[in-house]
């Protein structure tokens, strides 16, 4: 997140404590686990460094039966760190969404769209129809919407949160 949010992330590491050393050797041994040729499965990855999830349940994704796992994200207590899986622990998804029970931001204007205030659902349901985009990496998404007043837009998402989002490019 600290390529588009760098201020925030900043923010983020001082009010939990952490030293710019801390957050460096965190993010050096999570991207030494991802790339290791031992490396474990993406979901047991997730509960080896997580935890065991704060709740599971099915979801039906077309004919699949997906078990959703959800952690709790203590930076950010209103949403949870999401992760579907198909029969077998394979991971299809994993991004944040909002802590169940929880309102997320009223979403009216383009003014309302501040980075790391809302998900890709919120954003896609408050400006339908959306249209998903492809993201520049594997944890980020892009999504094209039209806001009244402001016309055609893009934004982009990082792992689920938003980022940014600018005017659509010609619009």
């Amino acid at each position: 997140m600290a390529d588009h949010q760098s201020e925030l992330v900043e923010d983020a590491r001082r009010e939990m404590g952490a030293s710019l050393a801390e957050m460096r050797e965190a993010n050096r041994r999570w991207q030494a686990m991802v790339r290791s040729p031992r490396a474990r499965g993406t979901l047991s990855r997730y509960r080896s460094v997580l935890g065991p999830p704060e709740t599971t349940f099915p979801r039906q994704v077309g004919d699949l039966a997906c078990e959703v796992l959800l952690w709790p994200v203590p930076l950010w207590p209103t949403l949870r760190f999401e992760v579907t899986a198909a029969p077998g622990g394979g991971v299809w998804n994993e991004w944040l969404v909002r802590a169940p029970g929880e309102a997320g931001p009223e979403l009216r204007t383009a003014d309302d769209l501040r980075p790391w205030s809302c998900t890709v659902d919120e954003v896609a349901r408050a400006f339908a129809p959306a249209r998903p985009m492809e993201g520049t990496a594997p944890t980020r998404w892009g999504l094209a919407f039209e806001v009244a007043g402001t016309g055609p837009c893009v934004a982009e998402f990082t792992w689920g949160l938003l980022q940014r989002w600018q005017p659509a490019p010609g619009a």
